[in-house]
């Protein structure tokens, strides 16, 4: 379970935030695992809050060079001085407004793993395309590209979360049926590269609540949420988290 604050956040209510979160996630099951990406300014209070804790925490994005005349980029390396676990890469919001293509994303996943990191690659299609039955063809361009330039070791140690673009922050949730059919598919894609990576954990995000979280996690392929907006309330991550350690696959 990964919360996504996007660009949220101030010192004095993270401090808030990190801390209920910490106590919260130490009484869930061992078998859940809880982290959290903020805004890159406060890697530092994540970590000092964090630290000894069961939460790691992450970024939201790493640059896909891993040093040099790069004004505002921040390179893994860096994020790996601060004992950043997790690197979202790919996610909806950085495709569209910043145009990464495929194959940027991907240099993005290896520099975060030649780092020390984990990469949390993020795949979706938006509404249009799945109207058009494009879904498939999308969301497996957006793998493939990552799975191309790493070897089935460096793959294995993937994150891989499908967020549809048209439930991220909409309220519209993908049916639990629906979410399913596309970690099936993302699976199969992930087996073909290789045994070892079949059991990468799929993570599903996109609105969810405490109220539809049990129902998305108790589907076969569904390991797990990057969650956006409830990450931000305390009460509500927690109770997805705990939504979490009821399901058995």
């Amino acid at each position: 379970m990964v919360g996504n604050w996007k660009m949220h956040g101030r010192i004095s209510d993270n401090a808030t935030l990190l801390t209920e979160v910490a106590a919260g996630a130490s009484a869930l099951q061992k078998g859940v695992r809880v982290g959290v990406c903020v805004p890159c300014p406060y890697l530092a209070q994540s970590q000092a809050l964090l630290s000894g804790s069961v939460v790691q925490w992450g970024i939201q994005d790493v640059s896909a060079h891993s040093g040099g005349a790069f004004t505002g980029e921040v390179a893994a390396e860096m994020a790996a001085d601060f004992g950043v676990t997790y690197a979202i890469v790919g996610h909806s919001e950085r495709r569209a407004y910043h145009r990464e293509s495929p194959e940027l994303v991907a240099s993005k996943a290896q520099r975060a793993i030649e780092a020390g990191l984990t990469p949390i690659v993020c795949v979706g299609e938006t509404l249009e395309e799945r109207q058009a039955g494009t879904t498939e063809q999308i969301i497996g361009t957006q793998l493939d590209a990552v799975l191309a330039i790493l070897t089935e070791e460096q793959a294995a140690g993937i994150v891989v979360a499908y967020e549809p673009v048209w439930a991220i922050g909409t309220g519209k949730t993908a049916r639990p049926g629906q979410a399913q059919d596309v970690h099936a598919f993302l699976r199969h894609k992930l087996l073909e590269k290789g045994a070892s990576v079949a059991s990468v954990p799929l993570l599903y995000g996109g609105s969810v609540k405490p109220e539809n979280a049990e129902e998305l996690f108790g589907q076969k392929d569904i390991d797990g949420g990057l969650i956006g907006g409830a990450s931000l309330k305390s009460k509500d991550f927690l109770a997805i988290c705990r939504a979490a350690q009821t399901v058995t696959h």
